[in-house]
């Protein structure tokens, strides 16, 4: 039986959500799409919401988060102890990436006793 392929979903601003759509990595159908566009009134709970959903999902490999969406959210990253879908933090144009604030680097760091 052949291996289902891996999406990669996508949450952050317009524009960091815009170019991922644009370059194929969109998927919507009946109930849902693997892509979610945070605004200034995006409220937490939904922002919630939807990780949850892509996080349970199968047929999701990656989920790339803007940092500024995840700091929003850390409470729920720090409890979330899964291989796949792998988190990855990304910048957006507005906001740096800052290793300090990033859920990945500090179990890293701190597998490495640092």
């Amino acid at each position: 039986m052949a291996e289902v392929p891996k999406l990669l979903a996508v949450m952050g601003d317009e524009d960091t959500v815009t170019g991922f759509l644009l370059a194929g990595a969109g998927h919507r159908d009946a109930r849902s799409a693997n892509y979610l566009i945070v605004d200034g009134k995006t409220k937490t709970s939904a922002i919630v919401d939807k990780f949850k959903e892509l996080t349970s999902r199968d047929d999701v490999g990656i989920l790339l988060i803007n940092q500024n969406v995840a700091e929003e959210i850390r409470e729920v990253l720090n409890l979330y102890d899964q291989m796949y879908p792998t988190i990855l933090e990304i910048p957006s144009k507005d906001h740096p990436y800052s290793a300090e604030k990033d859920y990945i680097m500090k179990r890293v760091m701190h597998m490495l006793g640092k």
